[in-house]
């Protein structure tokens, strides 16, 4: 059976510098009958493993470190002995949310997961936060974004340990050199192309989110 990508919508709250947002995350699966790479563990383990239905996580691959993407991940690896990996750079922010804890891997650029014969390779993309990293799966012809690109522009930085400056390098140079047709899946609401975003990319910086 070929690799296909699954999903799955998780509800709960977002919290940094002091405020609790409700958000829906999207929570994304990626593999075929056997084994499967879930990718941000959030809200709802429960959810999560029934979406899996029965599959084998290889990994359960963290985009970044915020609370909404993590919150279900040490849950969700008891149950299934995958490990949890997680870009170096966000360490702060896990540790804020599992104080006491590690991540079980560290992601690095240029880093290749497989899984069910599809290869998914690690892009570093800092700016939402300093270790948030895009997913890209050319053989699915797709790219999961985390909260760095979303359906209308890029992820937020007005909170501790982001910067508008370095997201928008991220994007234009590690997203919008991705093929035209390539499908952002992102952390929230809905997904796009990246030849639906590139033409807007002045009018961003223009913005100065």
């Amino acid at each position: 059976m070929a690799a296909r990508v699954g999903h799955v919508v998780t509800s709960g709250t977002f919290s940094l510098d002091g405020g609790t947002w409700e958000v829906d995350n999207n929570v994304w699966i990626v593999g075929d009958d056997a084994e499967a790479i879930v990718i941000d563990a959030a809200h709802d383990a429960d959810a999560i493993e029934a979406a899996l239905g029965g599959r084998r996580p290889a990994a359960i691959v963290c985009t970044h470190g915020h609370d909404d993407h993590i919150d279900a991940a040490p849950e969700l690896a008891a149950r299934t002995g995958a490990p949890v990996l997680l870009h170096p750079d966000d360490l702060m922010l896990w540790k804020q949310r599992h104080p006491g804890s590690e991540p079980d891997g560290a992601l690095a650029d240029g880093q290749v997961l497989a899984v069910a014969g599809v290869e998914l390779t690690v892009l570093h993309t800092p700016g939402h936060s300093p270790g948030a990293v895009c997913l890209h799966a050319p053989a699915l012809g797709t790219v999961f974004s985390g909260d760095t690109l979303f359906s209308g522009g890029p992820g937020a930085t007005g909170r501790s340990f982001s910067d508008f400056p370095t997201i928008i390098a991220s994007i234009r140079e590690r997203l919008l050199t991705l093929p035209a047709g390539t499908v952002v899946r992102t952390g929230h609401g809905e997904s796009t192309t990246v030849g639906a975003e590139a033409p807007h990319l002045e009018e961003w910086i223009a913005r100065g989110h």
